[in-house]
């Protein structure tokens, strides 16, 4: 007998089966999506009701036994489970097919975006913002190809006025980093596909340190979803070996614009100091006129001083 991984599949699937359990045909359904991840990954809800033996009206009802809003919601979560479990050749594999390997890559990133816009909670984008307002410091954890999104989310974040710092290699930074925080601040774990092990343990580290929290993920592990106080789910399913970071880079700008709308005041305060270093270090190529004199053509503002002249 084949040893399960402690946190498989089927784990997480019979999870959700509710105290009462499943009605007959509910349970038919449960056995096709553990039986044939692949299929009920990519197949449609009539081609899963079909397998089972039922309609689609069941499949619909199973999902939402299973704790989902329906079938598409489900099957986001298991085609994004069902990818973690495959190494990055199998992931490329899966995602072969005919036509421009570039057009196929924007025709995903889109859906991912639709299909991001259709479910994201911004009740949940505002909470933590709200966290990382009021906290002392945040950290973000991403590592890997996951940097680029917390980078950006960091970098910004700092620009709108608040402590947020990015640790994104090297297992003795994010080390020192956890244990520089505590009670009064926030941590965000931002990992997709089979999720690093580290991003895992420093989530879960925070939350016994009385730290806030928070995921950006395709599909959180058990581990990461108990040390999370609130788990964003975002499409991350690329065309090739590895997960496209699209939207989870709309994700982080949404929450910064969320963030910046907490304190306006702060924000802005903020932004003017760092306009002011960089006329100071001299760093843009193209420089904003002075207030005074905004918004007028440059020929008209030479014509009107040597008017004045």
């Amino acid at each position: 007998m084949t040893e399960r991984a402690p946190d498989s599949f089927e784990d997480w699937l019979r999870a959700r089966v509710p105290q009462r359990g499943l009605r007959p045909k509910a349970a038919a359904v449960l056995e096709v999506l553990l039986s044939q991840p692949r299929r009920a990954s990519f197949g449609s809800a009539a081609e899963l009701a079909h397998l089972a033996g039922v309609n689609v009206a069941t499949v619909t009802r199973t999902a939402q036994a299973l704790g989902f809003t329906g079938w598409p919601a489900l099957q986001q979560e298991l085609r994004a489970r069902y990818l973690s479990s495959l190494s990055a050749g199998q992931v490329a594999a899966e995602h072969s097919g005919t036509g421009s390997p570039s057009s196929r890559s924007l025709r995903r990133d889109l859906d991912s975006l639709a299909l991001l816009n259709r479910r994201l909670d911004e009740a949940v984008l505002l909470t933590i913002a709200e966290a990382i307002a009021a906290a002392g410091r945040t950290l973000i954890v991403a590592d890997g190809s996951y940097a680029a999104v917390g980078l950006a989310l960091a970098h910004n974040a700092r620009l709108a006025g608040y402590p947020v710092t990015a640790v994104t290699a090297g297992d003795a930074e994010l080390a020192n980093s956890v244990a520089a925080i505590g009670v009064g601040d926030v941590l965000i774990a931002i990992s997709f596909w089979r999720l690093y092990e580290s991003t895992v343990l420093a989530a879960n580290v925070a939350r016994s340190r009385g730290v806030r929290v928070f995921a950006l993920t395709d599909a959180a592990s058990p581990a990461l979803a108990d040390a999370a106080e609130a788990v964003v789910i975002v499409p991350a399913e690329g065309v090739a070996f590895f997960p496209s970071l699209t939207a989870g880079m709309a994700v982080a700008q949404a929450l910064v614009t969320q963030l910046a709308a907490v304190d306006p005041g702060r924000t802005g305060v903020s932004i003017e100091a760092a306009e002011g270093m960089w006329a100071t270090f001299g760093l843009l190529h193209r420089r904003p006129a002075p207030a005074a004199s905004a918004g007028r053509p440059a020929k008209v503002q030479r014509a009107g001083e040597a008017a004045q002249g």
